[in-house]
């Protein structure tokens, strides 16, 4: 049998307020019983550190995360705004668009992964030969999707194809004028709002379709940079408070202020949100958004070993989230991420095959993934500042 792998001395988040020090035993990607008694195999001290559970980001777009904001706003509706920017024969996109998809991909992920992030959701097709276990985060597999009312022509179809247990992802509402108020009321005629739709922004929701999406339990993935980006606005605190289940995501830098730590913090500051509110929006409900099942969003018996250290100061789970700086994550128990100064700590056998990279204002880490391929396949079609999600990388 695998032998498991111990995590001691931290404390545990075990909800928004709570935590308590407890050792850990993780075995083929599951955290096993609390209290388990396992002998021998690899151990890690955490001693001083705050275990977290590894975040949920409940919408991005990965291939999209080397490229600059485009456009200037506000604009009334999504439609707009991508008329406005979609020039694939000039300047910026045309250098982006030449770094191969794969790459982009790949930053996408490591852009996740250096903000805490072990599960998000890729509002684009699932890409078999890219999102496996080589992959920096976990990349739901099981949903369905469509881009929106005006770029996807069989939304109704691709929605009666997806299974009930699936979530179904779509652009809607997405402005502020009456293309996009009107979006939400199509959706329900064509019989496309029900409990497993996850309506991304809805900013243009009226009260009387919020009330709605309420009673049929409908989500929102909540992208607070990118509307105000594009919008002007975004989720009014009421409708936040409103109880339609509500998750957080990054969005793409096509229109984000930066990563899902940047989205914690506009959160806060747009919603009028408190620390404890924050919490639930990137685990337990970003867990019921994207319909996971097996103890992601929360650190849990028997639930998936999703995990982040983060040095402890005293603070409860939900104010380590306000100034996020992961020391380890873990995803399915496998080491992904190691800050630079604890990877002596943490001892050789955990890094091994991981790449040195640092972030403009953020720090240095070592990370499961090829960074030097990715940078010099980034930098032949873009120079040699790289940025990620508007942030200056190197290798």
């Amino acid at each position: 049998m695998e032998q498991a792998i111990r995590l001691t001395g931290a404390r545990v988040a075990l909800g928004a307020r709570r935590a308590e020090f407890i050792d850990l035993a993780l075995r083929r990607g599951r955290i096993l019983p609390f209290g388990s008694a396992v002998s021998g195999g690899p151990q890690i001290d955490l001693t001083g550190h705050l275990l977290l559970p590894g975040l949920i980001n409940v919408h991005d777009h990965l291939e999209f995360n080397l490229f600059p904001r485009l456009g200037r706003g506000p604009w009334g509706n999504a439609s707009e705004w991508a008329a406005a920017v979609y020039h694939p024969t000039d300047p910026p996109l045309k250098e982006h668009l030449r770094v191969p998809k794969r790459t982009r991909l790949y930053w996408g992920g490591i852009k996740n992964l250096l903000s805490g992030v072990t599960t998000v959701a890729h509002h684009n097709p699932w890409e078999a030969k890219v999102f496996g276990r080589s992959f920096p985060v976990r990349v739901l597999k099981r949903f369905g999707w469509a881009h929106s009312l005006a770029f996807s022509a069989d939304v109704a179809e691709r929605y009666r194809g997806t299974p009930a247990p699936w979530p179904f992802f779509i652009h809607a509402a997405e402005g502020t004028d009456a293309h996009a108020r009107g979006e939400i009321p199509r959706l329900e005629t064509m019989g496309v709002l029900g409990c497993n739709t996850v309506l991304v922004h809805a900013v243009a929701t009226t009260a009387s379709q919020l009330e709605t999406n309420r009673n049929k339990a409908a989500c929102i993935a909540w992208c607070p940079s990118s509307n105000v980006f594009t919008m002007g606005r975004t989720l009014t605190p009421g409708v936040l408070r409103s109880g339609v289940t509500i998750a957080l995501g990054s969005d793409s830098a096509l229109t984000a202020a930066g990563d899902l730590i940047d989205e914690m913090r506009i959160a806060r500051r747009e919603g009028k949100l408190s620390a404890d509110e924050i919490y639930p929006l990137v685990t337990t409900n970003a867990a019921r958004v994207m319909r996971l099942s097996t103890g992601q969003g929360e650190i849990a018996e028997r639930g998936t070993a999703d995990l982040i250290a983060v040095k402890d100061r005293g603070q409860t789970p939900a104010e380590a989230l306000t100034d996020l700086h992961p020391v380890l994550i873990m995803v399915g128990g496998r080491v992904m991420l190691l800050s630079e100064d604890s990877a002596e700590t943490i001892g050789a056998r955990h890094t091994a095959d991981l790449h040195r990279i640092c972030v403009e204002g953020r720090g240095r880490w070592l990370v499961r993934a090829p960074v030097p391929r990715l940078y010099a396949a980034a930098a032949a079609a873009l120079g040699p500042e790289i940025r990620l999600a508007g942030r200056r990388v190197c290798p």
